[in-house]
């Protein structure tokens, strides 16, 4: 049985994390800038956030769950502001000429920024919602059970994030600066463009 929570679980992180969004676009454009291990750190802080909403709809933690939907609004607000200054930061940022000595500093904020950032999209609460009910898992047997989904979900997405910080790292003594400057523009614009996007709830109709 708990193995079957586990594989869920697994299943139900490696999915929500795959799909390439802003969080995304930040790990490949740090694993390239930084390398793996800020790469890694970057996927890590979008990994607890999911295992935090995982835990939210696992353990049927209503009031918090209601408190989030209830401020939507102004998480969204903060959120896509934020978006758009790291995804400015970004377009303008010019490629490192030698590479980049990864703090501890830096890994840590590379992590708690992702983390925040994730937070601050609490429509992400619905997903998890929609996934367990499709699992059959809103109403787990135990709070080991639950607890062992959790740790499925982030092991998940961690597995993802792992990937694909490697896989990106790998290529980065491939690329010229002028690559680079390109990756920038183009992720520092999709990032803006997310940021945009969370934002035109605001503009009225």
């Amino acid at each position: 049985m708990t193995a079957s929570f586990l594989i869920k679980g697994l299943l139900i992180g490696f999915s929500i994390a795959a799909p390439v969004g802003p969080i995304g676009l930040l790990c490949i454009r740090r694993s390239l800038a930084q390398g793996r291990v800020a790469g890694l750190a970057t996927g890590l802080g979008a990994a607890t956030a999911d295992a935090a909403y995982g835990c939210i709809a696992g353990f049927g933690l209503t009031a918090i769950s209601g408190f989030l939907l209830a401020h939507v609004s102004l998480l969204r607000l903060g959120g896509g502001a934020a978006l758009c200054f790291l995804g400015a930061r970004t377009f303008l940022s010019t490629p490192a000429r030698r590479e980049a000595q990864v703090k501890a500093g830096s890994l840590w904020s590379a992590y708690f920024s992702t983390l925040l950032l994730t937070l601050a999209n609490p429509a992400t609460i619905l997903s998890f919602v929609a996934i367990f009910a499709g699992f059959g898992l809103m109403t787990s047997p135990s709070y080991a059970a639950a607890g062992t989904l959790v740790a499925g979900v982030f092991i998940g997405s961690g597995l993802w994030w792992l990937g694909l910080s490697s896989s990106v790292a790998l290529m980065r003594h491939l690329v010229s600066d002028a690559w680079m400057r390109a990756m920038n523009r183009l992720s520092g614009g999709m990032i803006v463009a997310f940021g945009l996007y969370a934002l035109s709830a605001f503009v009225p109709g």
